[in-house]
């Protein structure tokens, strides 16, 4: 599942995709590939009502 998590960053940070969901019990494996990326501040997390995690890629990193 790890490298299918890398797999899926790289597509949203390519734009291949727009949004990248991610259900609440794949977050924490999830969260633990993904800051270990050094873009990681680009990386923006939208939490919705049920634990569901919409992910999208910034140009600018977060602050």
């Amino acid at each position: 599942m790890q490298e299918s998590y890398e797999e899926k960053l790289n597509m949203l940070q390519n734009r291949d995709i727009k949004e990248l969901v991610i259900e609440k019990n794949e977050f924490i494996a999830f969260r633990s590939i993904l800051v270990l990326r050094e873009d990681f501040k680009h990386f923006s997390g939208n939490a919705k009502q049920g634990g569901q995690v919409i992910y999208t890629y910034l140009d600018t990193p977060r602050s």
